[in-house]
């Protein structure tokens, strides 16, 4: 292929260059200023002092430490119990014979449509004894709809000749899903676990919802409580003595801690990702 090199052509790949790099300068800025702020005493993006007291404050915290530990913890073994969920629901959903599949398929549509609302979830979360445990950071979301449609499409997009091999050389269903179907799904699980990954750790609303015991609450409630509080204390005020200093130095330190872990996880799973999101998504 011949690339065009004509005045329109590089005047037009000029603007574009130069507009994305503006864009990509705007989204920047924000998140340098954040880090900035965390290890500065002041307030602008060029810093007049360089300071690790705000992270030193943070971790000298239990609640902030322990919230870490809490929010770590419910992220991995959410994202994989939700994974679990989700293949095993998309695969049995997979099978164009299963007696009842457009009903469930219709239910599972209505959902993306209409919710039942906060209070009634809630009621339903105490109802099954899920109240104040971090169970019910993970169960309520254990199987996102949308997820659900783009993964048992891409079930079906297997090969039929495979599941009947494997099921020849006797496999079971289960069998099946894990040795043949899941392996060859990478891309796809991948995409999803992170969508299920970023939705668990950033979840603060559930949390604050059907959790009383301070001790369990994940990172991002302490987040919105240093944020909220004007005297910049983390959870309870004795834990800490003679705090060096409060303010925004606090809160963009707990944003960048909160942020950070997260954010590792990408890097990981890049590759799968942009694939992953287009798989099952053509055919119904």
């Amino acid at each position: 292929m011949v690339k065009d090199t004509s005045f329109g052509s590089r005047l037009f790949d000029g603007i574009n260059i130069t507009a994305l790099a503006l864009f990509s300068l705007v989204t920047f800025l924000p998140f340098l200023y954040v880090v900035v702020v965390s290890f500065s005493t002041s307030t602008t993006l060029i810093p007049k002092t360089f300071s690790f007291e705000a992270y030193k404050y943070i971790f000298s915290a239990d609640t902030f430490t322990r919230s870490l530990r809490v929010s770590i913890l419910i992220t991995v073994f959410g994202t994989l119990f939700q994974l679990i969920m989700t293949s095993l629901m998309a695969y049995s959903l997979s099978h164009k014979n299963l007696p009842g599949r457009s009903v469930v398929l219709l239910m599972v549509l209505f959902t993306m449509l209409f919710s039942g609302g906060m209070i009634p979830t809630y009621f339903v979360v105490k109802a099954t004894g899920l109240l104040d445990s971090l169970a019910a950071l993970i169960i309520p979301g254990a199987i996102s709809a949308f997820n659900l449609i783009i993964l048992k499409n891409f079930f079906q997009s297997i090969p039929e000749e495979l599941k009947e091999s494997a099921k020849i050389d006797g496999s079971h269903e289960l069998g099946v899903l894990f040795r043949i179907v899941l392996p060859l799904s990478l891309p796809a699980m991948a995409a999803f676990g992170l969508f299920y990954a970023v939705g668990i750790w950033n979840q603060y609303f559930s949390a604050i919802l059907y959790l009383t015991d301070a001790d369990k609450y994940p990172v991002q409630v302490i987040l919105r409580q240093v944020i909220i509080l004007t005297n910049g204390s983390i959870g309870d005020t004795t834990e800490i003595e003679n705090v060096p200093y409060y303010g925004n130095s606090i809160k963009m330190a707990v944003i960048v801690i909160a942020t950070v872990p997260i954010m590792l996880v990408y890097p990981f799973l890049q590759k799968h990702f942009a694939k992953g999101v287009l798989l099952g998504s053509v055919k119904g």
